[in-house]
């Protein structure tokens, strides 16, 4: 499912047009967004948990030359998915 999807589903279900859908899920996007750059977590009960993790800083390998490169430390974001979400894919 691709975003434009996304949107006419959530319209469909929702009772909301494809504008205000689309408007809907840039807000709850922007949010999450916002909430992990400033390195908060975000839980939805039943669905998941968007989360910031700190990758250490590592020597790794061009694979072109096969010379070692230092690769920086960075946040990068991750999803633990919840009980609900789990069950539901079972």
């Amino acid at each position: 499912m691709n975003k434009a999807e996304l949107i006419e589903h959530m319209a469909n279900n929702a009772d909301l047009n494809k504008a205000q859908a689309g408007r809907a899920l840039d807000a709850l996007i922007d949010a999450v967004r916002r909430t992990l750059k400033k390195g908060d977590s975000v839980s939805l009960i039943g669905f998941g948990t968007f989360a910031v993790t700190k990758r250490a800083a590592r020597t790794g390998r061009n694979p072109r030359t096969g010379a070692a490169i230092k690769i920086k430390a960075a946040k990068i974001p991750k999803f633990r998915p919840g009980k609900g979400l789990k069950d539901a894919i079972k």
